[in-house]
């Protein structure tokens, strides 16, 4: 059986078929403003919640290097016993404010994570050295260090090998994101057997191994060829430098690695 129907009662079964369909639409529920704004306020929240576990989950295992009176048990001076002069400790801020001497960790440390924040006077240096061995010449000739400086006004500076987040006289920062004197910087010295890595303001800067052809190489060229202890140590003390300038440090946190893997 087929239907057959006029011109003008095709048009308007047309019509009503798109009125039909206009009226569903109408119909159908809608996210009004405020719920819109709602649910975003809600994501923002859920991402925050998120963000803060991840920053939870980084920061566990570590143990904090500069917290009150318990700062005592983790430093001393280098060389010699007890608190050395020129550093003082208030309200979580380590800040070297006139000659002592290097302050060194009392534990030794091999793979390790360690992280702090930093700030340096105008024209300043100082540094933090690690798997040092207290001997009888200064720290440096055993532990390599991550450089703190005022770039732009030390001489030091001006050389890449020996400015700011290099591995002192050996590598580079391959990087330029020093914040200027009198800022924080937040910095991490990553160590893993032979593996050697600097972090400037959240920034990979060094990438190296304390062995192999390049690093023998460069060791043959520096001005540490003839100290045979540099960089052989497989653990030791962490040691923040006494340059003869204002320095401040905080938030200093470390983390065993040995027999771990590195947090992210």
């Amino acid at each position: 059986m087929s239907f057959h129907f006029s011109k003008s009662a095709r048009l308007a079964i047309s019509f009503a078929l798109l009125a039909a369909g206009a009226f569903a639409l109408a119909a159908a529920p809608t996210c009004s403003a405020q719920e819109t704004k709602e649910a975003g306020a809600k994501d923002a929240k859920a991402e925050k919640s998120a963000r803060r576990g991840r920053q939870r989950r980084q920061e566990e295992g570590f143990t904090p290097l500069l917290k009150g009176d318990a700062a005592a048990d983790h430093w001393k001076a280098y060389g010699k016993e007890g608190w050395p002069e020129g550093w003082k400790l208030e309200k979580g801020v380590l800040h070297r404010h006139g000659s002592g001497g290097d302050l060194m960790s009392k534990n030794e440390y091999g793979d390790f994570d360690l992280r702090f924040a930093w700030k340096i006077s105008p024209g300043g240096n100082s540094g933090v050295m690690y798997r040092v061995s207290e001997e009888k010449e200064p720290a440096y000739f055993t532990g390599p260090e991550y450089q703190v400086l005022d770039d732009a006004k030390h001489k030091d500076g001006q050389n890449k090998v020996t400015s700011s987040g290099s591995l002192y006289a050996m590598y580079p920062p391959e990087k330029d994101v020093l914040k200027p004197a009198g800022e924080w910087n937040r910095s991490r010295i990553l160590v893993q057997g032979d593996h050697v890595q600097h972090f400037l303001n959240g920034e990979k800067v060094v990438d190296v191994k304390l062995s192999g052809d390049d690093w023998d190489k460069k060791l043959a060229a520096s001005k540490f060829a003839t100290w045979p202890k540099f960089g052989k140590n497989a653990k030791g003390h962490i040691v923040l430098q006494d340059h003869g300038d204002e320095a401040w440090y905080r938030n200093m946190r470390i983390k065993d690695l040995t027999g771990k893997p590195a947090a992210e």
